[in-house]
C-alpha cells in the first residue's frame, strides 16, 4: 500500500464510522482466525467456523476497499 492510500486509510479510520466499524470487525475476525490456526486439530464445527470467518473477512475487506476507492476517486474539496 502506498503512502497516499495509507494516509487515506488512516484518515477514514478516524473520520468514517462505517469504515472504522468494518476495520474493527475485520481485526476481530483476524484474531479469531489466528486462534483457530494455532490449534493442531480443528473439530468439524471449528472448520466450518474457519471457512465462515474467512468469507466474512473477505467481504469486509472488499467493502473497505470500495470505500477507499470511492474516497480516492472523489474530487478534493
Amino acid at each position: 500500500m502506498n503512502e497516499q492510500s495509507q494516509a487515506l486509510r488512516e484518515r477514514l479510520l478516524q473520520t468514517d464510522e462505517v469504515f472504522h466499524n468494518l476495520a474493527a470487525e475485520h481485526h476481530q475476525l483476524e484474531g479469531r482466525l489466528h486462534e483457530l490456526t494455532a490449534k493442531q486439530f480443528l473439530s468439524e464445527p471449528e472448520q466450518v467456523e474457519e471457512v465462515t470467518l474467512k468469507k466474512r473477512k473477505l467481504q469486509l475487506k472488499d467493502r473497505m476497499e470500495d470505500i477507499l476507492r470511492h474516497h480516492a476517486e472523489a474530487p478534493s474539496t
